[in-house]
C-alpha cells in the first residue's frame, strides 16, 4: 500500500538545508532551504560534481572531502564542527566569493537499487563565529599614533560592542565558557555554566584547581588535544562527574558540546570556546524508555506463552467446544483481572489481598477468612499466583469447599529473607480426594509455582477438605 505521506515535498520544506550526493559525489537532490541559503538554482547544481559546483583548495577542500569520503566508506555519520569555505556570489551581486562558515553533518543513506547516497546538513555559523570571536579574541592595544579622538571612539564602540555580546553569552541558554592558556584557564563562564559546575569561584583558576573531579575522567587530555591539533572535537551524550553544589557528592550528567579552538592571526592556539548543553534529562529518559520497552517485550512474551500453555491444556481436558470455550474463557479472564491490577500500578507489583479478593469476590466475603500481613507482590509473582487462585478457586466450586456450604480459611506470612508461605485450607465442604490423574489445574500449579516462581508446593487430600500449602521467593529476579 503507497504511502499517503509526500515525503519529497516534507524534504523540500524542512527548514534547515540539505543536499544529497551519490557515490561519485555528484549532486543528484537537495530542498528549498539549501537553494535559499546557497543562492544558488536546482538547474545550477543537479547532477554537477560537487567541488566543480563549489569549488575549493587548500585545507577547506581537505576537511570536506575527507568527511565525504569517511560517511561514504564507512557508512557513519560525520560531522565537521566548523568548516570555513567561500561560496560563489550571484552574478546580480557582483560575482566574486563570499567566505562563510558552516557546520556540516555527512549522513549515509543505502540504496536497494545503488550503493547508496550521502546526506549533507549544513548549518550557516558565519554570525555566531564573528560573535565569538569579536567577544573572546583579545585586541591589540592601541599605539600612540591611534590616540585620535576618533580611534578612540572606535576604540569605545568596539569595548562596548564586546561588553554587550559577553552579556548575552552569559544569559545564553547553553553552558559557554573559555578557556586560556596552556594550564586552561577560565577566562569566562557563563550563568549556565556555573550552574553546571554548583556556582563554584572558576573564572581566573586553571581547570585542574577549579574542577578536580575532572583530572581522571580525561577532558584535560582532550582540551589538550584540541589545543595541538587546532582541530574542534564534539562530544555527544559524554557522562561526566560533576559536584553540583559545594561539598556535595559528585554526580554524573551528561553533556553534549564542542571544545572550539580560539585561533590568533598568526596561526597558534590562544585558548578553547567552550559551548554545550547538559543532556542529562534526555539521555536518562531515553534509558527508561529503552528499559520499558525491553520490559513490555519481555512481559508479552511471557503472556503469550502462558496464553498458548492455557489453550492447549484446556484443549486436553474438554469434551466438546463448549466446554473448551468456557474453561479458556473463564481463565483467560482470571489473567486479564490480575493484568488489570498491575496496570493500575503501572507495573509496579499488586497486593496479595487485592489478587484474592478479586478471584474469590463473586463467591461472597462472608465465605472467605484471610489472616496475614500487607504483602506486596512483584508483577512476575503476581501474574503467576492469579492463576494459582483461580484454579484453586474453581477446583473448589466444583469439587470442594465452595460447592456446599464451606468456608476457605488462608493464611500467610513473609520470612526474614522475603519469602511468602502461604496455606489454602477448605472447610465444612465435601471430603478431598486425591485425582486419578493430574488436569490442568494440578499441572498449571505445579508450573507456575515450582518451575517460574521457584517455590516449593504441597497438597494434603484429607477428609475434611484440601489443603494446600507452598513457598516462593518474593525478592528472586525471574526471566
Amino acid at each position: 500500500m503507497a504511502s499517503p505521506i509526500d515525503f519529497k515535498a516534507v524534504f523540500d520544506r524542512i527548514p534547515t538545508p540539505y543536499m544529497m550526493m551519490d557515490h561519485a559525489l555528484n549532486i543528484v537532490e537537495m530542498n528549498a532551504a539549501y537553494l535559499e541559503v546557497t543562492g544558488r538554482t536546482r538547474e545550477d547544481l543537479c547532477g554537477r560534481y560537487v567541488f566543480d559546483a563549489f569549488p575549493a583548495e587548500g585545507e577547506s577542500r581537505r576537511l570536506l572531502e575527507e568527511s565525504l569520503f569517511r560517511t561514504r566508506d564507512t557508512g557513519k555519520t560525520d560531522v565537521i564542527a566548523v568548516l570555513h569555505y567561500a561560496i560563489p556570489k550571484p552574478a546580480e551581486a557582483g560575482g566574486g566569493f563570499e567566505d562563510r562558515y558552516w557546520s556540516c553533518t555527512h549522513t549515509w543513506v543505502p540504496s536497494n537499487e545503488g550503493p547508496g547516497f550521502i546526506l549533507q546538513n549544513t548549518q550557516d555559523i558565519t554570525e555566531l563565529k564573528r560573535l565569538k570571536d569579536s567577544a573572546f579574541r583579545p585586541e591589540a592595544p592601541p599605539s600612540t599614533a591611534m590616540l585620535g579622538d576618533s580611534v578612540l571612539r572606535r576604540v569605545e564602540t568596539l569595548q562596548s560592542q564586546s561588553m554587550q555580546i559577553r552579556r548575552l553569552f552569559m544569559r545564553a541558554p547553553s553552558f559557554v565558557a573559555v578557556l586560556k592558556g596552556e594550564d586552561h584557564v577560565f577566562d569566562f563562564a557563563n550563568e549556565a555554566y556555573l550552574r553546571l559546575v554548583g556556582r563554584r569561584d572558576i573564572v581566573g583558576r586553571p581547570l585542574r584547581l577549579a574542577l578536580p573531579e575532572v583530572l581522571d575522567q580525561g577532558f584535560i587530555s582532550l582540551l589538550d588535544e584540541v589545543r595541538r591539533s587546532a582541530e574542534p572535537f564534539i562530544g555527544r551524550d559524554l557522562p561526566v562527574m560533576l559536584a553540583r553544589e559545594p561539598g556535595a557528592p559528585l554526580e554524573q550528567r551528561f553533556l553534549d558540546f564542542i571544545y572550539q579552538p580560539i585561533l590568533e592571526a598568526d596561526g597558534s592556539v590562544s585558548g578553547v570556546f567552550v559551548e554545550g548543553s547538559d543532556m542529562t534529562e534526555r539521555v536518562l529518559a531515553n534509558q527508561r524508555q529503552r528499559l520499558l520497552l525491553d520490559e513490555l517485550n519481555h512481559r508479552v512474551k511471557n503472556t503469550l506463552a502462558t496464553v498458548q500453555a492455557i489453550a492447549q491444556q484446556t484443549l486436553r481436558g474438554s469434551t466438546t467446544p463448549e466446554t473448551f470455550a468456557g474453561a479458556f474463557e473463564s481463565r483467560l479472564l482470571a489473567l486479564s483481572q490480575t493484568h488489570n491490577a498491575l496496570t493500575d500500578s503501572q507495573w509496579a507489583g499488586a497486593g496479595l489481598r487485592q489478587i484474592l479478593s478479586q478471584e474469590l469476590g463473586p463467591y461472597g466475603e462472608e465465605r472467605v477468612q484471610m489472616d496475614g500481613p500487607e504483602t506486596h507482590l512483584p508483577a512476575r509473582v503476581a501474574l503467576s499466583l492469579g492463576m494459582v487462585f483461580h484454579e484453586l478457586a474453581t477446583n473448589a466450586a466444583k469439587y470442594g469447599a465452595l460447592s456446599t456450604a464451606g468456608k476457605l480459611v488462608l493464611t500467610w506470612s513473609v520470612t526474614a529473607d522475603a519469602t511468602l508461605v502461604f496455606e489454602w485450607r477448605e472447610t465444612g465442604g465435601p471430603p478431598a480426594a486425591e485425582p486419578l490423574r493430574r488436569g490442568f489445574g494440578s499441572r498449571l500449579i505445579e508450573r507456575s509455582i515450582a518451575n517460574e516462581l521457584r517455590g516449593v508446593v504441597w497438597a494434603d487430600y484429607a477428609s475434611t477438605g484440601l489443603t494446600v500449602r507452598f513457598s516462593v521467593p518474593l525478592a528472586r529476579e525471574f526471566d
